[in-house]
């Protein structure tokens, strides 16, 4: 398949005759052959969007923003979009920032985004979440990250990477030259109480060291931020919490717990911690 260009409405075209449809959500599906992987179900993305709109991951969210507004991009993918949350943010400080104002035509948006997940039901949460947002161009596009991105080469100025898989060459290949590339990894206290509870699953302890590794010879590590914080959460928010994320894939393929471990059962307010490594990458000339 070639490159795709706008055809007959709401339709994307290649010289080859392939046609995908933009569905009324925003969205295209490129999603080619057997899909072994599964997306983040509805369930899970409620329980993200109900946790993390209460602000709980706020301060990460911000030191993301933080990380990327001073590249002033005008083009970022988001690989593993979820809701939209951390998107959002990127967005409004780039906005804030200027994102290259000056460069923008009359009547074009000055921020172009693409929202890229597994789940259609997260693409098109994120693309209705920033349908409004005004200077901003949000669309969304389902595929798999672990296979041939059917993204341009040097199409993005920012890719950005929170808790979600990797592909390191398509990651190079995708962003323009000297872009940057900001990923956030679980720290290996994130959840700790949770997980010496039996509720959450093990942060694996070399993940910072694996995605370096991962990276090396197509990227060069340029910033390390460790953000950590002890949250008193009712248990609602708890049950959010491991709602939201693959923890809620093993309790799905696990016994059932019995009412004494069970998130409402705990007592009226936790102790959790939540502890992120958010580090920056610039994308090297090779």
């Amino acid at each position: 398949m070639s490159d795709l260009s706008p055809a007959d409405g709401a339709v994307l075209a290649c010289a080859t005759g392939h046609r995908f449809d933009v569905n009324r959500r925003g969205f295209a599906s490129l999603v080619l052959g057997s899909r072994k992987l599964i997306g983040d179900s509805a369930a899970m993305l409620d329980a993200r969007e109900t946790f993390l709109e209460h602000g709980w991951y706020a301060g990460l969210r911000d030191a993301l923003s933080g990380l990327v507004a001073p590249e002033q991009a005008q083009r970022v993918v988001d690989i593993g979009c979820g809701t939209g949350y951390y998107l959002r943010g990127v967005l409004v400080a780039l906005g804030a920032a200027g994102a290259a104002g000056a460069r923008g035509r009359p009547g074009e948006p000055v921020l172009r985004a693409l929202a890229v997940d597994l789940s259609a039901a997260a693409v098109a949460r994120t693309v209705r979440s920033g349908a409004d947002a005004s200077g901003v161009s949000t669309v969304g596009l389902v595929a798999d990250v672990w296979s041939p991105l059917p993204i341009r080469d040097g199409a993005a100025d920012v890719v950005i990477n929170v808790f979600a898989p990797r592909n390191p060459a398509e990651f190079h290949r995708v962003l323009a030259s000297g872009g940057l590339l900001a990923v956030v990894l679980p720290h290996p206290t994130h959840l700790q109480e949770l997980r010496a509870a039996g509720l959450a699953l093990d942060v694996h302890g070399n993940k910072t060291a694996d995605l370096i590794t991962s990276l090396a010879g197509l990227f060069e590590l340029e910033s390390t931020e460790d953000l950590s914080t002890v949250l008193s959460l009712a248990p609602a928010d708890v049950a959010a919490l491991i709602g939201m994320g693959p923890s809620s894939h093993h309790q799905a393929e696990s016994e059932p717990t019995t009412a004494q471990d069970s998130p409402a059962a705990l007592e009226e307010r936790s102790e959790v911690t939540v502890a992120f490594r958010i580090l920056g990458f610039r994308r090297a000339a090779q």
